[in-house]
């Protein structure tokens, strides 16, 4: 579980967040909500240790990160950024990059470094593309080379930010089954997502980011029953259930 307790970062002098408190919890999904610049990604970067923060504590599974280094930090939550470069490399070797926190200078795998990033790709159904560049990937595929690289990294946690961005809508049910089957594997799964429907349909908990202040928590029917969503974005969204069980729409 990871554990934010009053946490305020920033860039320079700019303070973006303001004594930010919430729980994600292991085996859930955890998503961030709230419109551009509302302090979610810079949440982010501070649990991973890349931003400075003040006060409080932020707890993984326990224990501070405060003094950790970044490969503790990475051997603990895997991290997907916004917006990543396409490398010019291999899917494998994309693969083989989240064993770097296990890694001493020089960075040398080791034969079981190899065997887990086989069995990440082989999870994620990507091992037949263990040859083929990058830049070859569609924008789907290339995001389970992502989440393999994430799985291979072996952290009980892994945060994403905004994951389906350039996914097509297929794609992006593809991507939900998968991060579902993450959580139920036990892993912790912190997101930020722009995508209210999706956010509603795959989250076992939704927080909602507004100035950098956290300004509710709840389950997706605590945060639909409220009136956060028409705050935060102007919109309405309703549920409608059917077959295949709950589904929201823009009213």
């Amino acid at each position: 579980m990871i554990e934010v307790k009053n946490i305020s970062a920033g860039y320079g002098k700019t303070e973006i967040l303001h004594d930010v408190s919430f729980q994600a919890k292991e085996g859930k999904i955890t998503t961030l909500i709230g419109s551009n610049g509302s302090g979610k990604s810079t949440l982010l970067k501070a649990m991973l240790g890349l931003i400075p923060w003040s006060g409080g504590d932020i707890m993984m599974d326990g224990l501070s990160v405060k003094g950790m280094s970044r490969a503790e930090i990475a051997r603990r939550i895997a991290y997907l950024p916004q917006g990543k470069n396409v490398p010019d490399i291999s899917a494998g070797r994309m693969t083989l990059h989240g064993r770097f926190p296990y890694l001493s200078y020089p960075r040398r795998y080791r034969e079981s470094d190899f065997q887990i990033a086989e069995e990440a790709m082989r999870a994620m159904g990507v091992l037949e593309l263990a040859d083929r560049q990058m830049a070859e990937l569609s924008g789907g595929m290339r995001q389970k080379v992502y989440l393999a690289m994430a799985l291979a990294q072996q952290a009980p946690a892994i945060a994403m930010d905004e994951p389906t961005t350039y996914l097509d809508i297929g794609q992006q049910f593809k991507f939900a089954e998968m991060v579902k089957k993450l959580s139920e594997s036990g892993k912790t799964i912190l997101l930020i997502l722009h995508d209210i429907l999706l956010a509603l349909k795959i989250s076992d908990r939704i927080v909602a980011v507004c100035d950098g202040k956290i300004i509710q928590c709840g389950t997706p029917e605590e945060i639909l029953g409220s009136d956060i969503i028409k705050e935060l974005y102007g919109i309405t969204v309703k549920p409608v259930r059917t077959e295949k069980g709950i589904q929201y729409y823009y009213e």
